[in-house]
């Protein structure tokens, strides 16, 4: 995989996806950038969520489970120190639907252990929680 990161001014970038999307990173305006996007680390995070999101969907899909809404809560801790790299990723998910919590549990576990890439790529430690229609459990 590869993508294509242009710098437009002072500390706004725009990337381009293999697949033809775009959107802008930048810092913020007491480092000198404009918000003209986000932040990499926000990004980051985001990605975390999202490719573990897309597993869980696709698991519980093929599990024939019907998820009615999800959402997630992903946090991360970073080092105090240069590069301030995250030290610790914690997501959490908030399920509704007729799912049983050995399943949604199951499909967690697969998401964080084995099928997410970017959390997988972290050099830091994953954790996760999970509710199935207001109950929580953890990992």
């Amino acid at each position: 995989m590869k993508v294509e990161i242009t710098w437009k001014e002072k500390m706004h970038f725009e990337t381009e996806t293999p697949t033809g999307h775009t959107f802008s990173f930048d810092a913020s305006p007491e480092v000198g950038g404009e918000n003209l996007g986000p932040r990499p680390g926000e990004v980051l995070l985001s990605s975390v969520g999202a490719c573990s999101g897309i597993d869980i969907v696709d698991i519980l899909k093929k599990m024939r489970l019907q998820v009615e809404t999800f959402h997630m809560e992903v946090s991360g801790e970073r080092a105090d120190e240069y590069p301030k790299r995250f030290t610790k990723v914690h997501m959490h998910y908030v399920l509704t639907g007729e799912l049983p919590v050995d399943k949604v549990r199951r499909a967690v576990q697969l998401s964080v252990e084995k099928y997410c890439t970017v959390s997988n790529s972290l050099n830091a430690e994953v954790t996760a929680s999970f509710e199935v229609n207001g109950e929580r459990f953890e990992l």
